[in-house]
This record gives C-alpha cells, structure tokens and sequence, in this order.
C-alpha cells in the first residue's frame, strides 16, 4: 500500500514540476471598450491554448458574453527563455494576430500582428 501511495505522489509531483510556466489563468487587459476576462491556458497537443472562461465589464463586474467559451490562444509554443508565439484572436476587433508574449514573473506582456501592422495588446496578469 505504501509503494502505492508513494508512486501516486510522485506522478502528481512530476506533473506539476513539468507544468509549463504559462499555464493558468490571465487577467486580459481592457480592451477597446474597456472590458477584461480570464483566459485559461492549458496544453494541447505541443502547444499551448487558451480560452475565455469568464468576461468583466469595464467595471470589473462579471458580466454575460457570447465570446466565454471561445478559443483565444492557440498554436502557443515557447520562444526562448520567457518567449512564446503564436495565434491570438481579439473578440472585440474580431481580429487574429500572429502574436508574441514575454512572461515576467506574473505578468504577461502581449503583441500581435497582422502582415506589418503590430498592436499592443497590453499587459495580462495571473489570475491564479
């Protein structure tokens, strides 16, 4: 019983030490109306995906959107030290970018581009 229990806990600690640092929940940065949400991101396949699981009006009170559920991130791998690319989709520009993100600490900073026109899409935050 006791080898059973220990290599339980071992498959639980090599699961969260192989945890890629980007995975979790983000506070989105306002956007153009000033309205946020949480983005979980977990693997899939090789890369990362995010989605939106919870949206905030510009309030910051939770509110009801057609967009909860919806992929945001995906095709996510990382770049370098605290680098990712990737696809990300802006709901309320109805846009999708090839984008850049650059993880500090718990923050996010966020780029996207479509051909040469790039956008600052803001600083996200953990959530988590």
């Amino acid at each position: 019983m006791k080898r059973v229990v220990l290599a339980a806990v071992f498959a639980v600690a090599a699961g969260v030490a192989g945890a890629d640092p980007l995975e979790g929940i983000w506070r989105t940065a306002p956007d153009d109306n000033g309205n946020s949400g949480h983005v979980q991101i977990v693997p899939c396949g090789s890369a990362l995906c995010g989605t939106l699981i919870k949206s905030f009006d510009s309030a910051g009170k939770p509110m009801a959107s057609e967009n909860i559920g919806k992929l945001i991130i995906w095709d996510m791998v990382a770049n370098g030290a605290s680098g990712y690319k990737g696809m990300l989709w802006s709901p309320d520009r109805d846009k999708t970018y090839k984008s850049k993100l650059t993880l500090s600490g718990n923050t996010l900073a966020v780029e996207g581009c479509i051909a040469f026109l790039c956008r600052n899409g803001g600083t996200w935050t953990r959530a988590n």
